[in-house]
């Protein structure tokens, strides 16, 4: 069996990368997507590589010659490859695709060497490689049958996202036998450059092939396999991260703090997002005006507090919506006079905005990283404002909501302001009712300042909302002071304006998943290498209580199993300690990283 690589584009939407380098020249972790595809071809049994060269080919050629890894290499020059798309590429190096069963695929795929041995281990002659849709993807998609024959290739102009969970990606990755490209491929590829010339794509070939009655072209369907195509920038950003070396993967997930639907196979029990809402009936609601949100402004700061007063019960001149807690976060911190007191381990948020008042640490002398209300009580005494996270994160550590009040009460004695954080308080056992955000807790305590991330508990975090509240009119004013009048996209704004109609469900939702907390807990009581701390968030701080290290830890979990978890090496109060964070997700996630945990052989 040979091999044909398509590789004579120019590769323009890859910038700098491609000014004077062919694609299947850019390199990924310092070595080519060439080299990488030869080797795979390689390690496959192929004996012979056929590459079609264009645009800086001379370059591919010195830096290959004419064999690699016991492969013969055979070079075909399209010398109008400015002028012309991959069908004409193909249609040069015909001869070759007649002569012997060929693995066909293009220059710019860096993929899995086990994808092309278990397409030649199949016992279909004639395959397509193919990958269900995903929202990264762009270019040619099929449509299958129950037995995986392709029924039709879809051109762009014929792509209906309405039909997405019907469609597959091709991979550019195909098994062709010699009989199949000398009795269909071949002649249908003369025939169609001549009828419509060579700027056309070779997959227009496949689509007409497909219209017979007997095309005899499967679609070989992978799952688990990790592949990317790389046609501009953001593609070469994200295959970097996917084929990051071990040593180095974690840390270029950790770098991106999100946007990880881009990797679907990714299980993120990082970050702490509320799995049972918004439900399917709300995401409709919300997809019905979509175009309306999409194309027209969002309302000033002013509308959007009161759609946030309306949300959450208190009067809208005591209320700040911000573009996730973030940034209230940070606004806040410019208009705070005195020292700060910080309970470590913590947000690192807070202590990151707040550094320039001057912070106070304490860090809990127990193993749980639990304290009480009189502890409290004496280390404020050395600040001029309090901070409590309530429950803690990461330690998932809860102060019932009277002695959050007792507190309030002996720092306004003090007149000293006590900021309160209720991000995960929805997902306490008593829900969204031990939350301090009310007229008459807000009205007796003006020393009382909450923070609360609608991100986390509402199951948002892409429309970035977060609340501030206050009862000092003063405070309010200067708060807002630091903020764009158009703050909150038309998406958050949609969502506090419907939410009422789907609070039931949020309820719903947060007794949902604090059972599920308590049921996850259990389960991961039975991992043998971890002390699991009472939680009261949607989150679980763990120790590694065996002698490994937590990153070595989150780095298997991630390069073996494709599962993200918070490692909490070198994070404020845990040094010389090794502890991990596990978020709380749907019981089936819960359910296989406990199975994953349980069948780590150290």
């Amino acid at each position: 069996m040979q091999a044909i690589i398509l590789a004579a584009g120019l590769g323009k939407r890859l910038g700098n990368l491609t000014q004077n380098n062919t694609k299947c020249m850019v390199e990924i972790h310092g070595k080519t997507l060439i080299e990488r595809s030869l080797d795979n071809l390689s390690e496959s049994g192929i004996s012979r590589v056929i590459l079609v060269i264009g645009y800086e080919g001379q370059k591919v050629i010195d830096l290959l010659g004419n064999s690699y890894a016991n492969m013969e290499l055979i070079y075909v020059e399209n010398p109008i490859y400015n002028k012309t798309n991959n069908i004409y590429s193909l249609y040069l190096a015909k001869d070759y695709l007649t002569d012997r069963d060929t693995i066909l695929l293009e220059s710019d795929l860096i993929y899995d060497a086990e994808i092309l041995t278990k397409l030649i281990a199949a016992d279909a002659p004639n395959l397509a490689v193919v990958a269900k849709y995903e929202s990264w993807m762009d270019g040619t998609v099929v449509t299958l049958d129950e037995n995986n024959n392709i029924l039709n290739f879809i051109p762009k102009t014929h792509f209906d996202y309405q039909q997405l969970h019907n469609y597959y990606k091709t991979v550019n990755i195909y098994k062709l036998s010699k009989n199949f490209s000398t009795s269909h491929y071949v002649p249908f590829l003369e025939a169609y450059c001549k009828a419509l010339g060579h700027n056309e794509y070779y997959e227009q070939v496949l689509r007409v092939i497909t219209l017979l009655e007997n095309s005899d072209l499967k679609a070989y369907k992978i799952d688990t396999e990790k592949w990317y195509e790389i046609d501009d920038i953001q593609d070469y950003n994200n295959a970097e991260t996917v084929f990051a070396p071990a040593s180095e993967k974690l840390k270029m997930i950790q770098a991106r703090y999100g946007g990880y639907w881009r990797f679907p196979y990714l299980k993120d029990f990082c970050y702490l997002v509320n799995p049972y809402f918004p439900g399917i009936k709300m995401e409709n609601e919300i997809k019905a005006y979509f175009h309306a949100l999409m194309s027209e402004y969002p309302s000033g700061l002013n509308v959007q507090n009161l759609l946030a007063a309306r949300m959450f019960d208190c009067p809208q001149e005591q209320i700040v919506v911000g573009n996730g807690a973030a940034e209230l976060i940070n606004a806040l911190s410019y208009v705070l006079k005195g020292k700060v007191g910080i309970i470590n381990p913590s947000f690192n948020e807070y202590a990151e905005r707040f550094e320039a008042l001057g912070l106070e640490t304490f860090i809990p002398e127990n193993e749980n990283f639990s304290y009480s209300l009189s502890e409290l009580k004496a280390f404020s005494q050395s600040v001029e404002q309090l901070l409590l996270i309530n429950p803690d994160n990461p330690s998932g550590h809860f102060i019932p909501v009277n002695e959050v009040l007792e507190l309030a009460q002996f720092l306004a004695d003090a007149n000293k302001k006590l900021i309160l954080d209720e991000s995960f308080i929805d997902f306490s056992t008593e829900g969204p009712e031990n939350s301090l955000i009310n007229s008459d807790v807000l009205a007796k305590f003006p020393n009382l300042i909450i923070i609360k991330s609608i991100s986390k508990s509402y199951g948002v975090p892409g429309f970035r909302l977060g609340v501030l509240t206050c009862s000092d009119l003063d405070l309010i004013k200067e708060v807002k002071s630091k903020i764009s009048i158009w703050n909150v996209n038309s998406f958050g704004e949609f969502f506090m304006q419907i939410f009422e109609k789907y609070r039931k469900d949020y309820y719903k939702a947060c007794d949902t998943i604090s059972s599920e907390r308590d049921r996850f807990y259990a389960c991961l009581n039975e991992i043998e290498f971890l002390r699991v701390i009472p939680s009261q968030a949607n989150y679980f701080l763990c120790e590694i209580i065996d002698g490994k290290t937590s990153t070595e830890l989150t780095e298997r979990l991630l390069i073996e199993h494709d599962l993200f978890i918070k490692d909490l090496n070198g994070k404020k109060g845990f040094e010389n300690k090794e502890y991990i964070r596990i978020a709380v997700r749907d019981r089936q996630d819960n359910d296989f990283i406990v199975d994953v945990l349980k069948n780590i052989v150290w």
